[in-house]
């Protein structure tokens, strides 16, 4: 019930619980059997299915929870090449390669296939040797393997040793997508670009068309302006999102038979365009560069090709030349060992033919020694055995020519065949040399990216230079401020003295008579104050303009410029009392009596500035 109730809710057919108890009413003393289970399962599940109608994601997330549980084996340290949800995806990839008969195997030819496009994906060489080696040490039921040994198989890290999980799961997931989702165009990501190794003709795969998603300009229809959008192709639509995460889908371009994609000059200030004709509009579309315009078109190309051949998906139309083409070579090599099988019996029959020919021999001669002995008795009848003999004779030499002038056909043939032998050793000689190349080429990148690494280090250590130095600055500002502060303090204390100065000044001109020496002495103080006034002034001048390596360390200190202003405040005022001294010093000195007199005789003076 559980089951057949899990059945009918991802199939999205109604639910039927009275045929199910009405089925098994009979059997309700003892357990199902699978036998007696599938007939039920045939007339009221899988009948009622329509095709499109269901999730088929879903459905194959419910097979994988039924079986995997009993037949899956990860390893129980957690040391597994893939997860969880990564072994789901390979097994929806087997079922979808496998063969179509019960129990499902994955022929060898399949399971390389599997593996040079998971390993094409990481950007990695599959070792075909070392998996020849493991199919031929794997026990094989039904000319292949099952599903939970392919998962071992992987799982084992032999063909994937050295690389880490998440790759793994990116490369899995990337070939899920192409495969299973029908996605015939799909960008890689960034950690997966580079020179990527192609996958061997036999197998019907044409990288151009394989993968990519990827960001193109689209022109709006309304606003006519451009848009940057990311866009994925599949084999009856071309949809366009906000973003990579396709969360926020803005349109899709259904594509049929009618449809056709055309290369337009650059116009509007974009380059590489290309445009996509459809039966109601026309969307226009630009590229990064020449190559990817290329793909797209080549991609688009091959989807309206589907579309008019009536193909819903390119993997199932490339599985199919796959497997014809398996059946063409089996077929060649049964007609092969045919042949061969031919030709050994045509060698026993002539070597039966050269052992007749020798009895007959050892016959004639034997008659010939009666013939001669029985001359006169038996002539007649030695002149019949002649002619039979002679008869005989001249079948077995038509049977001679007949099979010299087959010798000679069969000669032919493998001259033929052994120009042909000589001919895929050429190929492959040339094929290693390619492939040389190729690992020459990975290891020029691979040294190109050590020197950028260590452009890299060297850049973060001047960068951990610069922030030492940035940090010293900020010590020497806050060292800075604080002398600033001492200076404020020093700056108060000389405007007291200051001050006392003017109290002295004017008990000075109380005392009259002591005034011109008051006055000398406080001029001379006045002078030295001022010197100390201009040694501060050339220290703070200093102080305003602080060493630095440069307009970082002006903008580190900007913030304290403020601080300045009353000191500055200050300076002009120190300024002002010393040119008003000088002033005084200059001038003659006058008559004290008539100085108290206009002061009104109490001997007060006015202040000080």
């Amino acid at each position: 019930q559980v089951l057949s109730h899990n059945l009918y809710t991802v199939l999205c057919i109604p639910h039927d619980p009275v045929a199910l108890e009405e089925h098994f009413r009979d059997d309700d003393d003892g357990p199902v059997s699978s036998q007696g289970y599938m007939p039920y399962l045939n007339k009221y599940i899988l009948d009622k299915v329509e095709e499109g109608a269901f999730v088929k994601e879903n459905f194959d997330e419910l097979c994988w929870t039924l079986t995997a549980k009993k037949n899956y084996k990860p390893d129980r340290n957690g040391n597994s090449v893939v997860s969880h949800q990564d072994a789901f995806k390979l097994w929806c990839l087997f079922n979808f390669l496998s063969e179509d008969k019960y129990p499902l195997v994955m022929v060898p030819d399949e399971v390389e296939y599997l593996l040079k496009k998971i390993c094409t994906a990481m950007n990695v060489e599959l070792n075909s040797c070392e998996l020849d080696d493991y199919l031929s040490q794997e026990p094989q039921g039904q000319g292949g393997l099952t599903v939970w040994q392919f998962l071992d198989m992987v799982n084992s890290g032999r063909f994937l040793r050295g690389i880490e999980q998440e790759a793994v799961s990116m490369a899995v997931e990337e070939v899920y997508q192409e495969v299973i989702e029908d996605v015939l165009k799909q960008a890689r990501s960034p950690h997966v670009l580079g020179h990527e190794p192609r996958p061997a003709a036999h197998h019907g795969f044409d990288p151009r068309v394989s993968r990519a998603q990827g960001y193109l300009w689209k022109k709006g229809q309304l606003r006519r302006n451009w848009s940057e959008r990311w866009f994925m192709l599949k084999p009856s639509v071309l949809s366009y999102y906000m973003s990579e995460e396709r969360k926020e889908k803005k349109g899709s371009i259904t594509l049929d038979k009618h449809c056709c994609v055309e290369v337009l000059p650059d116009r509007d200030g974009k380059r590489c365009m290309f445009c996509v004709k459809t039966s109601s509009r026309t969307y226009e579309m630009s590229a990064s560069d020449t190559r990817q315009r290329q793909e797209w078109t080549l991609a688009i190309q091959t989807a309206i090709r589907l579309q008019a051949e009536g193909k819903k998906s390119l993997h199932k139309d490339l599985k199919q030349k796959r497997r014809e083409q398996r059946e063409q070579r089996e077929q060649r090599k049964a007609a092969k060992e045919e042949e061969t099988q031919r030709l050994r019996q045509l060698q026993e029959e002539k070597e039966r033919k050269l052992q007749e020919l020798e009895l007959l021999k050892e016959a004639q001669r034997q008659a010939e020694i009666l013939l001669q002995e029985e001359e006169q008795r038996r002539r007649q009848q030695h002149e019949e055995m002649q002619r039979t003999l002679e008869i005989q004779l001249r079948e077995a030499e038509q049977a001679r020519a007949s099979m010299q002038a087959e010798m000679v056909l069969k000669e032919a043939e493998a001259e033929r065949q052994r120009k042909r032998i000589l001919e895929l050793e050429d190929m492959q000689e040339r094929l290693q040399e390619a492939l040389q190349q190729e690992v020459k080429a990975r290891q020029d990148e691979e040294s190109v990216r050590y020197a950028q690494a260590r452009l890299l280090a060297e850049e973060e250590e001047k960068l951990k230079q610069l922030m030492k130095l940035k940090e010293e600055q900020e010590e020497y500002i806050i060292k800075t401020q604080r002398e600033k502060q001492v200076l404020k303090q020093e700056m108060e204390n000389k405007n007291k003295c200051l001050e006392e100065a003017q109290k002295q000044l004017e008990e000075v001109r109380v005392n009259r008579q002591r005034v011109d020496q008051d006055v000398m002495a406080a001029q001379r103080k006045l002078r030295q104050a001022s010197t100390n006034v201009k040694h501060w002034n050339v220290q703070m001048n200093r102080l305003m303009h602080p060493i630095g390596p440069g307009e970082k360390r002006t903008n580190v200190s900007g913030g304290g410029f403020a601080g300045y202003q009353p000191l500055l405040s200050r300076r002009d005022s120190s300024l002002k009392l010393k040119q008003k001294a000088e002033d005084k010093g200059s001038n003659p000195p006058r008559d004290n009596s008539k100085e108290n007199v206009s002061n009104g005789g109490n001997g007060s003076v006015p202040p000080a500035p």
